[in-house]
């Protein structure tokens, strides 16, 4: 079984494989296993909901500073590592949380919430008028984008150029053309931080701009690097869960019809189960900053614990039935969007976006079919789809 668990950092195990099979061996057999170097740096792979959730809420003993996601040796260090909200030790995540959550105040996100559900209605619209649309680019790609560059205060002529780099970012064929539209996001953001330096607003790229850290501004290659990760974080997971929840919806037409049927009263667990179904983010990586046990294992200071969030969320010691979708499930307490100090500080904001879209499908969409064969990333950074080919007709009635 060795092999089919090495298999777990093998990208086209999540493309055509069946990665849930060899996460029920471990969580079983091996739930807290180590991996020997080779391609990647030793690590330990957690996939258990209670290792996982431990280590999660932990955050003096398993720090993030130094990275959160398994990387090639020959890729080296994160360049983010201890520069940015997700991999920041405490202290400095301390003051980048603080500013970030205190914009995502209740008045802000509801002034969000008004315009994702306009932007959730043209988006849906559209694609219906369309008639065939891919689901993943035409819609759960669109969304999130327009909401990030509302609450960045992105001018509207720039946006085109937003949606089209992050879409090639994230959908692109080849890692040049990944790789040529982050760089492009990146020196956008470049500008755009020093222009809010110097003439500040109410958004949250001035907000970063001027946030400071033990007594000084945070420097400005720090501040593009946050905007990066905060169109990253609140685009591509999103995406992913949307998408991700569609395909399991027409996969269950008894839950389609369940959610259709009292859509107010069951939107909210349905997009719970949505994000643990999904669970867009496959792994986050901590580093051990002391020795430690965990599952009976020996843990040393320095060493990689990586936790694989997708095999938490099926962990049956938490999830009564964790292979049936449900969108009724009660209680979830899923780790799609993590635990303790680096919980997402965007998740209301992520829900109201899978809601908004869900909403505008059960009020102008009759029928949906499937249109082709969707097909899978090949990511064992990224859970999700690359493209979801529908076919949409109009609600009549």
């Amino acid at each position: 079984m060795n092999h089919a668990i090495d298999s777990i950092t093998d990208g086209t195990t999540y493309r055509t494989g069946n990665p849930e099979a060899t996460w029920r061996h471990m969580r079983a057999h091996a739930p807290v296993h180590w991996h020997e170097p080779g391609l990647f740096p030793g690590f330990w792979s957690l996939t258990r909901y209670d290792e996982v959730k431990a280590v999660l809420r932990d955050a003096e003993t398993f720090s993030s500073a130094s990275g959160i996601l398994l990387r090639p040796l020959a890729q080296g260090e994160d360049p983010g590592s201890d520069r940015t909200l997700a991999l920041s030790a405490p202290a400095r995540h301390s003051a980048l949380r603080g500013a970030i959550a205190q914009w995502f105040a209740p008045r802000n996100l509801r002034l969000l919430g008004e315009h994702l559900d306009g932007v959730a209605k043209a988006v849906v619209g559209d694609a219906l008028a369309a008639g065939h649309v891919d689901f993943v680019t035409d819609v759960a790609a669109g969304l999130p984008v327009e909401v990030v560059c509302a609450f960045l205060d992105i001018p509207v002529a720039d946006r085109p150029d937003i949606v089209a780099w992050t879409t090639d970012a994230f959908c692109a064929g080849s890692a040049e053309e990944r790789s040529l539209a982050h760089l492009q996001i990146l020196d956008y953001f470049g500008e755009l931080a020093e222009e809010r330096r110097a003439r500040p607003g109410d958004d949250l790229v001035s907000v970063l701009a001027r946030v400071r850290f033990q007594g000084a501004l945070l420097p400005m290659e720090d501040v593009v690097l946050n905007c990066d990760n905060l169109l990253v974080g609140g685009t591509e997971n999103v995406r992913l869960a949307m998408s991700g929840g569609m395909l399991a919806l027409l996969e269950h037409p008894a839950q389609w019809a369940a959610l259709r049927e009292d859509f107010a009263h069951t939107a909210p667990t349905a997009v719970d189960e949505i994000l643990r179904w999904t669970s867009s983010a496959t792994h986050v990586m901590r580093r051990a900053t002391r020795d430690v046990v965990l599952g009976g294992r020996q843990v040393r200071a320095g060493d990689r614990v990586v936790c694989w969030l997708a095999s938490a969320n099926r962990d049956a010691a938490h999830f009564p039935d964790p292979d049936t979708f449900d969108v009724r499930r009660t209680p979830n307490r899923h780790l799609a969007l993590g635990a303790g100090p680096h919980y997402c500080v965007g998740t209301q904001l992520a829900k109201l976006e899978i809601t908004a879209v869900l909403r505008e499908f059960f009020t102008q969409v009759g029928e949906v079919a499937p249109a082709g064969t969707p097909e899978r990333l090949e990511s064992i950074v990224v859970n999700g789809l690359r493209s979801l080919p529908l076919h949409l007709t109009p609600r009549t009635g």
